[in-house]
């Protein structure tokens, strides 16, 4: 479950980048994030069989789920009213003050700053 939970995670994160005006930033992190967690999550699960497995259909799962559930749509409806109106705003709100749309702006900034941190890491 750890693995499914960390990919919807990753998923509405980068909704929310996409709502707030970054796709090219959302799709970047997605692409990372899940093309380097799978193959370790891959792994983890090929070398790691568990000695009693447990099926969806059983009780114990079936309740970890629920729970689980309950506690997703819990906070999701504590935190559902006005959460993100003062701290994010669109990239594109001030286009009239700007040469370059916030992706293009973004993406060179990367390749600038992130130049020597790849060579660094190469």
């Amino acid at each position: 479950f750890a693995a499914l939970g960390l990919m919807v995670a990753a998923g509405v994160g980068c909704g929310v980048l996409i709502g707030s005006g970054g796709p090219f930033l959302s799709l970047v992190l997605f692409l990372i994030y899940l093309g380097g967690m799978l193959v370790v999550f891959a792994y983890s699960a090929a070398l790691a069989a568990e000695p009693f497995p447990e099926a969806w259909g059983s009780r114990s799962v079936m309740g970890y789920v629920l729970v689980y559930l309950l506690g997703v749509m819990l906070m999701g409806g504590l935190f559902w009213g006005g959460w993100h109106e003062g701290s994010w705003a669109v990239i594109d709100e001030m286009k009239e003050f700007s040469v370059l749309r916030g992706d293009v702006g973004g993406v060179a900034m990367m390749y600038s700053f992130g130049g020597m941190m790849l060579v660094i890491c190469a």
